[in-house]
């Protein structure tokens, strides 16, 4: 078994310096199913820049056989878009996995320690025990063992298929989270611009202050008016 402090081996090609496909593609995860490793996860979040709401990470294992048609970057696709893949990944995938830290849980550490934990939770909770992962962005969450090194691959929802369902997973689970948090605060519009700092959450912010459990008190402007 491998560690995530074990340094990359030979079955992880190269991506610097080469731009993105057109669209994601298996080419990440064939150099593992080549070296016998059939349970490649995918795990990407969605929520590290609001100003409200948790982080949201998901993991999926693809079946490469049954993939969905149209998987992309969630932010390259429209709600309806997403809405359909995001049922389609859940009837098709192999194994899909979910978890969240809440805004408190934000604050008492930070975003990315946050999105990190989530990230593991929901890796390590997969239905199917995954030979390895490929994580969004720069970063591998500590203390994660694999059969075969994981990777961190930079604008990975836009390289590889199982990262990107793991993004409209994601994606999809939060927006619908802030939706019904929207309808219990219903004076910050949470369920339009999701958290996010739009101008009218931010002029909301100024005249009520923030939620608890609700906003994140470390992130400006709130921090300002805890």
């Amino acid at each position: 078994m491998t560690t995530t402090n074990t340094p990359p081996g030979s079955l992880l090609l190269p991506l610097d310096g080469i731009d993105l496909p057109p669209v994601p593609d298996f080419r990440i995860e064939t150099a593992y199913w080549n070296d016998g490793h059939r349970y490649v996860a995918g795990a990407d979040e969605a929520g590290r820049g609001p100003l409200a709401g948790p982080v949201v990470a998901a993991a999926v294992i693809l079946d490469p056989e049954d993939v969905p048609d149209g998987l992309n970057d969630s932010k390259k696709l429209t709600a309806r878009d997403r809405d359909r893949l995001y049922d389609e990944i859940m009837q098709k995938a192999l194994a899909v996995s979910v978890s969240s830290r809440c805004s408190s849980s934000i604050d008492a550490s930070n975003i990315l320690r946050a999105s990190l934990a989530a990230m593991h939770t929901a890796v390590t909770s997969l239905a199917l025990t995954a030979d390895s992962a490929l994580f969004d962005g720069r970063d591998i969450p500590p203390g994660l063992t694999f059969r075969a090194p994981p990777r961190a691959v930079i604008k990975g929802d836009g390289r590889s298929l199982s990262i990107a369902a793991a993004s409209i997973i994601a994606k999809v689970i939060r927006d619908r989270m802030m939706v019904r948090l929207g309808a219990y605060h219903p004076q910050y519009g949470l369920e339009r611009h999701m958290g996010y700092a739009s101008k009218a959450h931010r002029d909301q912010i100024a005249a009520h202050g923030g939620v608890a459990r609700v906003h994140r008190f470390t992130f400006a402007p709130l921090r300002h008016n805890a």
